[in-house]
C-alpha cells in the first residue's frame, strides 16, 4: 500500500515530455524533406505557381524526344547545334549553318564542349558542298530521315537549329528568324548549368 502512494520520480514524469519533444522535431524534419518534394509535384501536376517569364529565347522541347526522332543517326557526346534541312539547304538553312559554326566560336574557351551538324535529306549541290569541305572543316554531317522528321515536327518544311544535349535530348528549337545573340545566350546558359559535355 506504501508503493502505491509514492509520487513518480521526476526522471519518469520528464521522459513522455521528452519523447512528445522528439517526435514534433522527427515531424519537422520529415515535413522540411518530404514538404518540398510534394509541393514540388503539385506545382508541376497542376501546374500552379509556375512563373509566366522564361530565360530562353528558343522553342524548349519538354516531350523527350531525341536526335533519333528527328531521323538523325548520330553519336555525339557533346552538345550540339544541329541544322535540319528536309528539303534542299537553300538560303535560311545554309545562314543556320553559318550562324552554328559562329555560335561555336563565339563560345571561346566552352567551344570543345559543343559541336555544330548538318543534316540533310537531300543531296547538296556540288558548289555547297565544295564550300562546306573548305570552309567548315569540323562540321558534322548527316543524313536525315524526311519520314521520321516530318512524324516528329508535324511537317516542318523550313529549316531549323536545334540543340540537343550530350544524351542526345532535344533541348531548344530554333527557326531561320534566330538572333546569333539570342542563340549564343541560351547555349552559354546550357553550358553553365550543365554538369554533362
Amino acid at each position: 500500500m506504501g508503493a502505491a502512494m509514492n509520487p513518480p520520480s521526476m526522471s519518469e514524469v520528464k521522459a513522455p515530455a521528452g519523447r512528445r519533444r522528439g517526435r514534433i522535431q522527427l515531424l519537422l524534419i520529415l515535413l522540411g524533406v518530404i514538404g518540398p518534394m510534394i509541393l514540388a509535384t503539385g506545382m508541376y501536376k497542376l501546374q500552379f505557381w509556375v512563373p509566366e517569364g522564361r530565360s530562353y529565347h528558343g522553342e524548349l522541347i519538354g516531350n523527350g524526344q531525341s536526335r533519333a526522332d528527328l531521323g538523325v543517326t548520330a553519336d555525339e557526346a557533346r552538345w550540339q547545334m544541329l541544322v535540319t534541312a528536309p528539303k534542299d539547304c537553300a538560303v535560311d538553312c545554309q545562314q543556320l549553318v553559318y550562324l552554328a559554326r559562329q555560335i561555336q566560336i563565339g563560345l571561346g574557351r566552352d567551344a570543345g564542349r559543343a559541336s555544330h551538324a548538318l543534316a540533310t535529306a537531300q543531296p547538296l549541290s556540288a558548289d555547297y558542298q565544295a564550300k562546306l569541305t573548305r570552309e567548315y572543316p569540323q562540321l558534322q554531317r548527316y543524313p536525315l530521315d524526311a519520314a521520321a522528321f516530318s512524324k516528329a515536327t508535324g511537317d516542318k518544311t523550313t529549316p531549323q537549329l536545334w540543340i540537343i544535349d550530350p544524351h542526345g535530348n532535344l533541348v531548344l528549337r530554333y527557326d531561320p528568324s534566330v538572333k546569333g545573340k539570342d542563340l549564343l545566350n541560351d547555349l552559354r546558359h546550357l553550358l553553365k548549368l550543365s554538369n554533362i559535355g
